[in-house]
């Protein structure tokens, strides 16, 4: 098998822009194709540094990111950025909430940076992050750096794909270490105190140095280090401190394991919770599963795309089936405003009334984000039954 005929593999491999920007809709979206390009890059694969990048929201790690993208520069080391952001049921997220700030790097040549909606995944990724991480690392950037969505106890999914993962921790934890040092923490290679000029700061770093010597590690032991990322304070350290971990431990380690996670289920069954749905099933699917929503008694909305222009991941006529939970099933575009069409379904069951939605994106601003063109998508909601 070939890649598909809109993919030109020479110009993803040369770093094309708007070739590697159509590569990952290509991967992420699961169009046909996908798989005979990944077969091309795996073998190119293993080159970069993979450093995941988590933490609570709020500890400032996009700004952290943003600074590290300005000292890998003074090190003419090229890097790639996968920035998982939420689609939220309730709030709808932002899929260029983190993309925003790291603007200061992401026109150089040696920088790309791609902002991907979790898309009701779990684990603080999205489905297709190794992929992503994948073809960054055949295209032969010197680092990739993943931030996972806000990260709470559970959310360690990084830990599968990360050579170096670092856990970003804001000042005033207190005795919330001890509540989470039985997850997040534990797959930190290095924790940081950003924020490190705040009140309570220091109080931070000696909960978290105790924390750390109760763990015992052969192969490192897990450092603790104090950032100011608004002002570039301690970065250097930090950096000097990733690559040293990245010699003591080794990269590529994802191409090693043999535990990574399947993708999950495609549909729920009739009972199971709401939340982590895959997208992207098929009309058949879909309308199995908003039946077995309504029998077992549940308010469903169906979200229609009724028109498109320019570049749209979905057709005319592809849908959204959510219910009033937030569980989803289908698609209407790809996960950019996947997250605000479930809450305005929401709202449909709620009040029922049908709404039609408008949203999308300029050729100017989708350059920005990494996407190869712009467009737009109207999409129409109504609550079924």
């Amino acid at each position: 098998m070939k890649p598909s005929a809109g993919i030109d593999l020479e110009a993803i491999l040369n770093r094309s822009r708007p070739a590697l920007a159509r590569a990952i809709t290509l991967l992420e979206n699961d169009r046909p194709g996908a798989e005979a390009l990944m077969a091309e890059l795996a073998p190119r694969c293993g080159r970069a540094h993979i450093v995941g990048i988590t933490g609570a929201p709020g500890a400032g790690k996009s700004t952290l990111i943003n600074a590290l993208l300005g000292e890998y520069a003074k090190r003419s080391r090229s890097v790639a950025v996968v920035a998982v952001d939420p689609s939220s049921p309730i709030s709808g997220g932002s899929i260029l909430g983190d993309r925003l700030r790291m603007d200061e790097h992401g026109s150089r040549d040696d920088v790309f940076i791609r902002s991907v909606s979790a898309r009701g995944y779990l684990g603080g990724l999205s489905r297709h992050t190794g992929r992503i991480i994948d073809v960054f690392d055949a295209v032969g950037f010197d680092v990739v750096i993943v931030e996972t969505v806000g990260a709470g106890q559970s959310e360690v999914e990084i830990r599968h794909f990360g050579d170096s993962n670092i856990v970003i921790c804001p000042p005033g934890l207190g005795d919330d270490v001890q509540a989470i040092k039985a997850g997040i923490i534990e797959i930190a290679d290095l924790l940081v105190v950003n924020k490190a000029d705040l009140p309570q700061a220091e109080r931070t770093v000696l909960d978290l140095k105790t924390a750390v010597r109760l763990r015992h590690r052969s192969d490192w032991q897990v450092q603790v280090l104090r950032t100011v990322a608004t002002s570039g304070e301690g970065i250097a350290a930090l950096v000097d401190a990733i690559e040293e971990h990245g010699r003591t431990t080794g990269i590529g380690k994802r191409l090693k394991r043999t535990d990574l996670p399947s993708p999950p289920a495609p549909l729920p069954r009739a009972g199971e919770g709401s939340g982590n749905v895959a997208p992207q099933a098929t009309d058949e699917e879909l309308f199995a599963q908003l039946s077995r929503w309504r029998t077992a008694g549940r308010s469903v909305a169906l979200a229609t795309v009724v028109k498109t222009w320019g570049s749209s991941p979905r057709p005319e006529g592809s849908h959204l089936a959510v219910e009033a939970g937030g569980a989803f099933v289908g698609s209407v575009s790809g996960g950019c405003i996947e997250g605000a069409v479930i809450a305005e379904a929401q709202a449909t069951i709620a009040d029922g009334q049908p709404r039609l939605l408008e949203s999308g994106v300029s050729d100017e601003r989708a350059w920005e984000v990494g996407l190869a063109c712009g467009g737009r998508v109207q999409v129409f909601v109504e609550r079924v039954g």
